[in-house]
Parts: C-alpha cells; sequence; structure tokens
C-alpha cells in the first residue's frame, strides 16, 4: 500500500504519515494508531519494536 493510499483510507495526512514513518514523532494519538492498524490489518504490536540500547 502506498502512502497515499494509507492517507485515504485513514484520515492521517501525508506529512504526519511522513513523520511516523521516519521516526520522528515524539508521540502518537491512539485514534491515529487504530486507524493505521484498521487499515493495514495488523495489531499495534506488529508496527512497534523495542530497541534496548
Amino acid at each position: 500500500m502506498t502512502m497515499t493510499e494509507l492517507s485515504q483510507r485513514t484520515g492521517i495526512t501525508m506529512a504526519n504519515l511522513s513523520i511516523l514513518k521516519n521516526n520522528k514523532a515524539k508521540a502518537a494519538r491512539f485514534s491515529s494508531l487504530t486507524a493505521i492498524c484498521d487499515a493495514l490489518g495488523c495489531t499495534p504490536g506488529e508496527l512497534f519494536t523495542i530497541d534496548r540500547r
């Protein structure tokens, strides 16, 4: 799925999706997270990893 299609399906702007994609976000709204998961058919756990540096 392209970023454009994800933006259209979720209602999240391309700018905000880009910030999330490039790890520039300091936080993510729960509503954005659920919208992305719904559009991608995944769970939040599939979107994140833990960096144990």
